[in-house]
C-alpha cells in the first residue's frame, strides 16, 4: 500500500497505541472520582497535561480536551461569539478555512452575525493591510488557520496576532491542526488554538482547545465535572495520555523529518510539472501537502483508479461536502482547477520509491483515461 493522504488522518504510532492500551488496561478509575483509583487516573492526566503544556509553551490550565479539532473549532467560534455578542457581531476569516470553521460561521450568520473574508495575495497568504482595514471596534473574533489543509498555504500567525492584539475586545483563534509535527509554532500572542491528535500519529477521538486564562467562553457541552468547566464529560484518561505521547514524538527529530519531506515534495513537484500536471500549491506552501489538478478527468475517477493500484490520495479535505475545492478556487479563481483538484499529502514515513511508483501510475492513469475520453468525443 502507498498511503499519500496523511493530511486527512495519520496511522497511529506504535508507541502511542501501546501507551493507550496499557493505560486502558491498568487505569480503570474515573478521574472525577474521589477514591484511590480516581486519584490515580487524575494524576496521570495531570502529568500528561503538563507535558502537552511544556511542548506547546502554554499553561496546563489553558488546555481543554475535546473529541477533536471539529469540536474544538465549534467550541471556539460559538463559545466566543455567543459570550461576547454584546460587544459586536463582526467576525473575520478567510475562504481557506476548514469546514468545521466555515459551517459554524454559516450558522452564526443565520443568528445575525456578520462574517467578512480577508483578501489573499497570489500565493494565498492573507493581505495584512486588508486585515488592518477590515478589523473594527465591534470585531469580536478573527479566525485564520495556521496552515490550509488542502493546499498547504502557511499563514503569518505571529503578524496576524500582533494586529489583533491592538484591539483588546477582539480575540484571535487559529486552527493549528496541520501545523503540529510539521512546523514549530509560537502561540504567545494567540488567544485560542485548536488541534487533533489523529493528524500527528495519535488516536482518533481526542483533540484539544488552547484557551488563554483571561478568556471566558460559553461551553458547547454542558454537564458535570471534568478537567475544565468549558467541556463537560468523563475525561478519557487513555486518550489524553496517548495524545501527550504522540505530541512528544511528533517533535522528535523535527528538522530531519522536515528535510526528508521537503526533498520528496521537490521531486514530486518536478516530475508532475514535467508531465504537464497543473500544480495548485504555491512553492512556499508546507512541503507535506501538494495540490494538483488534472483538468480533463474527474478527480474521483483518478482517485478510484489509483485505489485499484493500492495507492491512496484525496480529492479535497476529507470533511468537505462540496463538489469542488473552495480553497483552490479562492487561490486560483479558476472553477475548473477547483473542480478537478487532487491532494497528495506526504509524511516523514513516505519513501522516495513510493513517490516514484505513484508518479508512474498517476501518469499512466491520466494518459489512459484521456485517450478513453478522446475516443468517446
Amino acid at each position: 500500500m502507498i498511503y499519500l493522504d496523511y493530511s486527512a488522518t495519520t496511522p497511529v504510532n506504535e508507541e502511542v497505541l501501546n501507551s493507550y492500551i496499557e493505560t486502558t488496561k491498568k487505569i480503570i478509575g474515573n478521574p472525577n472520582s474521589l477514591h484511590k483509583l480516581g486519584v490515580e487516573a487524575k494524576s496521570l492526566i495531570d502529568a500528561a497535561t503538563k507535558q502537552v503544556a511544556n511542548i506547546l509553551r502554554v499553561k496546563p490550565s489553558e488546555i481543554i480536551y475535546t473529541s477533536g479539532a471539529s469540536e474544538s473549532n465549534n467550541t471556539v467560534i460559538k463559545g466566543i461569539c455567543l459570550k461576547y455578542q454584546n460587544r459586536g457581531k463582526h467576525i473575520i476569516t478567510t475562504h481557506l478555512e476548514h469546514s468545521s470553521i466555515i459551517e459554524p460561521l454559516n450558522y452564526l450568520k443565520e443568528q445575525g452575525f456578520e462574517v467578512e473574508y480577508v483578501e489573499l495575495d497570489k500565493n494565498g497568504t492573507i493581505d495584512l493591510d486588508d486585515l488592518k482595514n477590515k478589523i473594527r471596534n465591534d470585531t469580536i473574533l478573527v479566525t485564520i488557520a495556521s496552515i490550509n489543509s488542502e493546499i498547504g498555504i502557511v499563514q503569518p500567525i505571529k503578524e496576524i496576532a500582533q494586529i489583533v492584539k491592538k484591539y483588546p475586545k477582539t480575540y484571535f483563534h487559529t486552527d493549528i491542526t496541520q501545523s503540529i509535527g510539521k512546523e514549530k509554532i509560537d502561540l504567545t500572542d494567540v488567544d485560542l488554538a485548536t488541534l487533533s491528535a489523529q493528524k500527528f500519529y495519535g488516536m482518533k477521538g481526542i483533540g484539544a482547545l488552547i484557551k488563554k486564562e483571561n478568556i471566558v467562553i460559553e461551553p458547547l457541552i454542558h454537564g458535570g465535572k471534568s478537567t475544565t468547566s468549558i467541556r463537560s464529560g468523563t475525561p478519557p484518561t487513555a486518550l489524553i495520555v496517548s495524545m501527550a505521547k504522540a505530541l512528544r514524538l511528533a517533535y522528535e527529530n523535527l528538522d530531519q523529518k522536515e528535510k526528508h519531506v521537503k526533498k520528496l515534495n521537490q521531486y514530486l513537484r518536478t516530475e508532475l510539472e514535467k508531465n504537464n500536471i497543473t500544480i495548485n500549491s504555491p512553492k512556499n506552501a508546507i512541503p507535506n501537502i501538494l495540490n494538483v489538478s488534472i483538468l480533463s478527468i474527474k478527480p474521483e475517477t483518478i482517485l478510484h483508479a489509483l485505489e485499484e493500484k493500492n495507492i491512496y490520495i484525496s480529492t479535497k479535505t476529507a470533511c468537505s461536502t462540496n463538489n469542488s475545492s473552495d480553497a483552490v478556487y479562492a487561490l486560483t479563481k479558476d472553477k475548473q482547477k477547483a473542480k478537478h483538484s487532487l491532494r497528495i499529502s506526504l509524511s516523514y514515513l513516505t519513501t522516495k520509491e513510493e513517490i516514484e511508483i505513484f508518479v508512474k501510475e498517476l501518469i499512466k492513469i491520466r494518459n489512459e483515461l484521456s485517450n478513453l475520453y478522446a475516443k468517446k468525443v
